[in-house]
């Protein structure tokens, strides 16, 4: 048996050679990716988070919390029923952004469009409904917010990018963290 010079003990030795030099260089490289930040493995640019106002407006919407930050501001001071502790939130009024869509309000905001209302949704699904005018500061001093900030700083990941704020509300049932969508609905006419 000529064990030494059969080609397939020369492909297994160099085959062997190869893995030798090769793993520990796979090794290193691989250690690197698992080490590295997660928008360094990103092939893409998170996209921005977005707000979309859509349904019966004449001018849907695509807000950033970019574009938040350039619109009149509120701040409301609230007591949050859950922990009961004191936060203070800023954002812009539902009603302004409403009426940026194009959504009748003020004088405008009569007849059929009394039956009017608004789905706010989460990202996990959770939907919440007001009338259009309960967001009508003509009609009720409602102050509802689209908050992209707590206390001075963004919203955490569990409540934002962004959060609607019902301050007047005795439970905040309406609150909707993780806000994704605002749908304008008209009722239908039976």
């Amino acid at each position: 048996m000529r064990l030494a010079s059969s080609p397939m003990l020369n492909r297994i030795t160099r085959m062997d050679c190869m893995i030798r030099v090769c793993f520990p260089i796979m090794a290193a490289a691989l250690a690197q990716i698992l080490a590295a930040p997660p928008e360094v493995l990103a092939q893409n640019p998170p996209a921005a988070a977005e707000l979309r106002i859509t349904g019966a407006v004449s001018t849907p919407l695509v807000l950033t919390v970019a574009d938040l930050k350039k619109m009149p501001r509120k701040t409301l001071s609230v007591v949050n029923p859950h922990d009961k502790k004191k936060e203070t939130y800023e954002g812009v009024l539902l009603e302004d952004l409403l009426a940026k869509a194009g959504v009748p309000q003020g004088e405008q905001l009569r007849g059929a469009s009394m039956a009017t209302y608004v789905i706010a949704e989460a990202t996990d699904g959770y939907r919440v409904v007001f009338s259009l005018a309960e967001l009508d500061s003509g009609i009720l001093e409602s102050e509802v917010i689209i908050a992209d900030a707590v206390d001075g700083g963004p919203l955490s990941a569990q409540q934002g990018p962004f959060r609607l704020v019902a301050p007047h509300e005795k439970r905040p049932a309406r609150w909707v963290r993780m806000l994704k969508s605002i749908i304008v609905v008209r009722a239908p006419v039976q």
